[in-house]
């Protein structure tokens, strides 16, 4: 009997990218099984990764083009649909100009596709009109992590550190649920006598396995950092040689802080005075300490500044920059870090290179062979760009994203999405959104393409090919390619996706998410690099020591860039990125010998990526959500993800098993309020808000706060939770404020 291969890849779903090996069976369909190498999950996968291949069935996804006639989606030829999206495109951009023309991206997206995707749009459609839906995941930890520490990587360090560090203060993160193989650390941190305290509104799974929970009000977690900031000071708990040495900003950090005073943070938060202290000390007493965010804190329409009063708390105790210590962000989208590197934002070229950035713009257009002065200036967030779809936007073409159910304020977004003159949606599967578009192409998914992704750790990885596509199935490179060929633009879109990495190796050489160094061949044989990984040089003039370039020409943000901040002392033996100590006789012994840089799993333990090396406090105080309650609406809607399900639903929701384990939309209730509103378990209730109205069954726990209610946002139709949601922006990530708005809950039928 012939023996059919397996092929190692990942997990098309979270940001952990977990391990597996995929084999095509001989009887027909796919197995996933367990693969044991890779050390983020070591074999253990959740009920959606072990159920991934069965999106792969051709009776669950897309496998020809659709286009609108006669007012309903029907087959067509690759062709017909191609020539027609570029058609629309075209004559759109020719009567309203270039930034009628819209493009909307995905977290999902592999780094090779997130790059085409961003020059397509730029050097193609010349639009600034770019942005995807990693906007609404990690945006306000990015903004909030370039501020302080000069550079954005979702965790500075590897998952495998955080067993080892003295404290975790997780925020905002049901991870037993969002990401459940990561538990293991956190469950190892505690066997090895480490503590754990997790921040949530609600009494998670997450949160029944920490030694402390605190349970504020949603909309507060700045006052409680800027509570446990306050304490830490008043109890001598900071440490003065690393602010001096290391910080700068403190004396007004510190001001900031101290007007917080703890009795103060109880009545904003919930949390009381006793349980502060303990924080701090749990936190304060070992030699380190971590502190995680995730979309809890980021959520919101203070994200940046909530995320920054955490890091806050990280500077002023020495918890940064230092071996098993450190602020990160656990990333949620499959590529949702890669995602955000190579240009799909509105203000992004690739590298994290900034759009507005004169020597970033002739660099990249070097690469592309455009002029600089062509590129487009930075566009639209992400909500706002899909606000203003069929007013100045007047066509859009969309990958991977399903805002239809993913936005927030999601019934607006709808008829934004409606009101359209041209819709082209490519997607694996047809979604809420293709299901309005007026093209759907049908494209490869994680098993029948080849990429690469990059990890919550700042680590890039391989997705392999592993089975072929079914007829009538193309890739995205492939649509792009196609889409340009007729739009003027012969050159420049290769459909081979290894072909289009080395493109943005080049493009990204210099720039703070450096990946020049990473090739096919190494990840394949390395399982992974964490970047910055710079190409080997061995031109003095662009190097700091060993193999670490800092030509200025590449550079993305000027003197504030990683790469001219490296130290140029020969002598170190520590990655110029403050990473961990590369042991390479070549550059202990000052050669400037090419040598292959090894990556850098943990940054910042030497220098910060500042222009001084030192990281910044940012002063900030508490300040009130967007939208308060009242007597109209005297309860704070929460919302979040459940373990079978991921993101807007769009493929979990057709695994039989995985709907088995989450059929439906629900709203959490405390005891105490169901009594007060006459609902039973498994009532219909309606919650209500500014923006509309949901229905989906009571599920009463003791486990969420009595003024709070939480809706998973996973569903479409009438239990929509994203129909409530408040779109108040952050105003420096954009952030949509997700995670708190003001509403009513009523059991169906009683008076609205």
């Amino acid at each position: 009997m012939e023996t059919i291969a397996s092929t190692p890849t990942h997990c098309p779903y979270c940001a952990l990218q977990c391990g597996m090996n995929v084999t095509p069976l001989p009887q027909g369909g796919v197995e996933v099984t367990e693969r044991t190498d890779f050390p983020v999950n070591r074999g253990a996968l959740c009920g959606k990764g072990r159920t991934a291949a069965q999106v792969l069935s051709p009776a669950v996804r897309l496998t020809s083009p659709l286009v609108r006639s006669g007012g309903r989606l029907v087959e067509a030829s690759w062709e017909a649909a191609l020539d027609l999206i570029a058609e629309r495109l075209g004559s759109t951009r020719e009567e309203y100009g270039a930034d009628a023309l819209g493009v909307f991206g995905g977290g999902g997206l592999t780094n090779e596709k997130a790059y085409a995707l961003g020059k397509f749009a730029r050097v193609v459609l010349g639009t600034s009109q770019i942005d995807y839906n990693g906007r609404f995941c990690m945006s306000s930890a990015a903004a909030a992590g370039t501020k302080a520490f000069g550079l954005d990587r979702g965790l500075p360090f590897p998952l495998e550190d955080v067993p080892k560090t003295g404290c975790v203060i997780l925020v905002g993160s049901n991870l037993a649920e969002t990401m459940p193989p990561s538990l293991r650390f956190f469950t190892e941190l505690r066997e090895n006598g480490g503590t754990l305290i997790v921040v949530d509104p609600r009494r998670t799974r997450t949160a029944e396995q920490a030694d402390l929970h605190l349970a504020p009000r949603p909309g507060t977690d700045l006052a409680l950092a800027l509570g446990l900031l306050h304490l830490v000071v008043a109890e001598g708990r900071t440490d003065e040689e690393f602010i001096r040495e290391r910080t700068t900003g403190w004396e007004e950090a510190r001001a900031a802080a101290m007007a917080h005073w703890p009795e103060q943070v109880e009545r904003i938060t919930g949390v009381s005075v006793p349980q502060l202290r303990q924080a701090v000390r749990l936190f304060c007493e070992p030699e380190s300490a971590m502190v995680l965010t995730a979309r809890g804190p980021e959520q919101q329409s203070k994200g940046t500044d909530t995320v920054g009063a955490w890091i806050n708390l990280c500077l002023a105790t020495g918890r940064a920059g230092r071996p098993l210590s450190g602020y990160g962000c656990l990333t949620g989208q499959g590529n949702g870090q890669g995602g955000r590197e190579h240009g799909q934002k509105a203000d992004q070229l690739p590298g994290y290179r900034k759009l507005d950035d004169p020597a970033a713009r002739a660099h990249v257009a070097g690469v592309w062979g455009v002029d600089p002065d062509s590129l487009p200036g930075p566009g639209r967030s992400a909500y706002e760009l899909l606000d203003a779809l069929g007013t100045d936007v007047r066509a859009l073409l969309l990958m991977g994203s399903n805002p239809v159910v993913s936005a927030p304020r999601a019934a607006h977004i709808e008829e934004r999405l409606r009101s359209l003159d041209f819709l082209a949606v490519a997607d694996v599967v047809l979604s809420e959104t293709a299901e309005l578009a007026d093209v759907v192409l049908p494209v490869t998914q994680w098993a029948e393409e080849t990429g690469t992704t990059t990890s919550l750790e700042g680590r890039v990885l391989l997705r392999r090919q592993a089975v072929a596509p079914p007829p009538g199935v193309r890739s995205d490179l492939y649509v792009l390619h196609e889409l340009s060929a007729r739009l003027g633009v012969e050159k420049g879109f290769p459909t081979d996706p290894e072909e289009v990495f080395e493109e943005l190796r080049r493009a990204s050489a210099g720039g703070p998410a450096d990946y020049s160094g990473i090739s096919y061949r190494r990840l394949a044989q390395e399982n992974g690099i964490f970047w910055p990984c710079p190409a080997p040089t061995a031109d003095p003039a662009t190097r700091t020591h060993g193999d670490i370039p800092t030509d200025a020409s590449a550079t993305a943000d000027g003197e504030d860039t990683l790469l001219d901040t490296l130290p140029e002392d020969p002598a170190r033996d520590t990655d110029s990125t403050a990473g961990p100590a590369v042991n390479d006789p070549a550059r202990d012994a000052g050669s400037v010998l090419p040598v292959v840089h090894p990556g850098t799993p943990r940054l910042f333990l030497d220098r910060f990526a500042t222009a001084d090396g030192r990281a910044r406090f940012v002063a900030v105080t508490h300040r009130a959500t967007a939208e308060e309650t009242d007597a109209e609406f005297p309860l704070v809607l929460t919302t979040g993800r459940v373990v079978s399900q991921y993101q807007s639903g769009a493929q979990t929701r057709r695994v039989p098993e995985l709907n088995a384990a989450a059929p439906g939309p629900f709203v959490e209730l405390h005891p105490r309020l169901a009594a007060r509103i006459g609902a039973a378990e498994g009532d219909p209730v309606t919650v209500v808000s500014r923006r509309g109205r949901a229905v989906a069954p009571a599920r009463i726990t003791s486990a969420i706060r009595p003024d709070t209610v939480f809706m998973p946002f996973h569903w479409p139709g009438e239990g929509r939770a994203n129909t409530l949601t408040n779109p108040a922006l952050d105003p420096t990530s954009r952030m949509p404020e997700f995670k708190s708005c003001a509403v009513r809950v009523e059991v169906l039928g009683s008076q609205a």
